[in-house]
């Protein structure tokens, strides 16, 4: 089966890497048959990179999904992963790692949040309790952004009196300054909830800065709870991010990445809804001889082919419609129609794009972007969402490069 690649920070402290390690441990009991490795971004060994050499190397398919053991979408999530990735696929000349989402704010770990801020709390009831919600903080305001609304989340399930979120670096408030604002806010019994994944230097950082900040204020009292730790909760999180990108890796075909010539040449559209609307454009910009078969249309549509540019053939598709096209695509609401098409265009050998089923087809449509005469052209894991912001940086890139 395809190897898991657990990527964590890392940490020189025994205590941190003995939760990891545990962690790791967890996952392999709920994975048999599987190969666990576990890597670092830092402090620790192997390197992220040297595992997925591993990996590879091991799998008959040359194939490998890593997990970020992260809660956030700060720099190593975005840049330092992806890049020892690079470097691991770099050793072997190839091989396909399906890199997964992070471990964002899913159910399962805000329960072991609110155990740990109800462990700290002990007698003081949630609603005479204030919590300072403290985050890693980070370089990107939108990877902040998330920790602040993921304390408001917090605050709504569990019925706190007040919820201050705060960072131990980079970002602002930090832990002294929040535990200022929860104060203000009339706060006198306060728990610290340091959101990070194992013990280290930031959770001892929090303990020291709450210990300073209480000798401060002697008509308060301020308890820091546990770091979420190793948990089968945790585990499980780990394994779902697996298995779904192992699925989908079974299931998914390998693409071959081209670029068409339309100009003058017949395209079938089945469809003429929302889908196929936001299609159209890009299709006439490319002189395609644009056919598009539907009994209702949507407004652009309709008016495109009362302008002529287009052609609006107002029924069901037959298959009679794929006659001498080039390329079709099935984007219908009804997936037996879409199925249909791309059957009758598979017989024909017409290349079909299907909207509600992307493996059902045979042609796949990049998110695509241009700049300096470049088309830059992403396709993927059948997440459209996730290629387009991969389209979206990648034309950054090359706009900042001057390309």
């Amino acid at each position: 089966m395809t190897a898991l690649v657990i990527a964590a920070h890392g940490t020189r402290l025994p205590e941190g890497q003995q939760a990891c390690r545990e962690l790791v441990d967890r996952v392999r009991a709920m994975l048999p048959g599987v190969r666990v490795l576990d890597a670092y971004v830092e402090l620790d060994e192997p390197a992220i990179s040297v595992a997925v050499t591993d990996a590879l190397e091991t799998d008959p398919a040359r194939h490998a999904v890593v997990v970020p053991l992260m809660i956030g979408t700060g720099g190593h999530v975005r840049e330092d992963i992806p890049s020892e990735i690079a470097a691991g696929k770099q050793e072997l000349s190839g091989g396909t790692v399906t890199y997964t989402p992070h471990l964002g704010p899913d159910p399962r770990l805000r329960s072991v949040v609110r155990d740990r801020i109800a462990a700290a709390a002990d007698e003081w009831p949630a609603a005479q309790t204030s919590v300072v919600f403290l985050g890693r903080g980070c370089s990107h305001t939108d990877a902040n952004a998330d920790h602040e609304r993921l304390g408001r989340v917090l605050l709504e399930e569990a019925g706190y009196a007040d919820l201050v979120t705060g960072f131990i670096q980079i970002a602002r408030p930090d832990l002294p300054g929040a535990l200022d604002r929860a104060y203000a806010h009339g706060g006198r019994r306060i728990v610290v909830m340091p959101h990070y994944l194992f013990p280290g230097r930031l959770q001892h950082w929090a303990q020291q800065q709450a210990a300073d900040w209480a000798s401060q204020h002697p008509n308060t009292e301020v308890r820091v709870a546990e770091v979420i730790g190793s948990c089968d909760e945790l585990a499980a999180v780990v394994v779902d991010r697996y298995r779904s990108a192992a699925a989908d890796a079974e299931e998914a075909p390998q693409l071959y990445l081209s670029a068409l010539v339309l100009r003058d040449r017949k395209v079938v559209i089945a469809g003429a809804g929302r889908v196929a609307s936001r299609r159209v454009g890009k299709l006439l910009e490319a002189g395609a001889d644009l056919h598009v078969v539907a009994p209702t249309a949507s407004p652009q549509i309709s008016q495109l082919a009362t302008d002529g540019l287009l052609n609006w053939t107002q029924r069901e598709v037959t298959e009679s419609d794929l006659a001498d096209a080039w390329y079709a695509l099935a984007l219908t609401d009804s997936p037996e129609v879409n199925a249909q098409v791309a059957a009758w265009a598979e017989q024909r050998q017409v290349f079909c794009v299907r909207s509600d089923d992307a493996a059902g087809g045979s042609a796949w449509t990049p998110a695509t972007g241009s700049t300096g005469g470049l088309i830059v052209g992403v396709v993927g894991d059948r997440h459209p969402h996730r290629s387009a912001r991969a389209r979206t940086a990648a034309v950054a890139a090359l706009r900042a490069a001057g390309s």
